[in-house]
């Protein structure tokens, strides 16, 4: 596995959120399951997982593949690392994938989530909406 997906791995099972720091680009995009346009920066995004960490209820990564593939935001190929997923949020199990893109210095500049099954995706998406309103990261409504 990429060194980078393996500091991530242990940085989001201690809930280490100022470890995370470093190890995101400035600049990295996260594309949400519930979410049509990208989240973008590294302090949206620090504030995301803020909420993220306190949403889920026994996360877990239960598997991972490594390889190349293309980016969203250019298509360049990247480094990337798939990472599986169990977690529960308002009672919904949840399966998914964490799909990060590395740049040249092995920092994660992309990273998209795909989650299943719909009713989950949706229990997700009200609970992180909740989260970002009450953390003053995005306006209401």
């Amino acid at each position: 596995m990429h060194p980078t997906a393996e500091r991530f791995r242990a940085v989001v099972e201690k809930r280490d959120l100022d470890a995370l720091e470093d190890l995101l680009t400035p600049d990295v995009r996260f594309y949400s399951p519930v979410k049509f346009t990208p989240f973008e920066g590294r302090p949206m995004l620090l504030g995301l997982f803020g909420v993220l960490l306190r949403t889920f209820e026994d996360f877990r990564y239960v598997g991972s593949y490594a390889g190349q593939a293309d980016t969203s935001a250019d298509g360049s190929e990247a480094e990337s690392a798939v990472l599986l997923f169990r977690t529960v949020v308002n009672g919904k199990e949840i399966h998914g994938i964490d799909l990060l893109h590395f740049d040249a210095d092995g920092r994660i500049k992309e990273f998209t989530v795909m989650v299943r099954p719909q009713s989950a995706v949706r229990a997700l998406g009200q609970a992180v909406h909740e989260g970002l309103v009450a953390d003053g990261l995005i306006p209401p409504g």
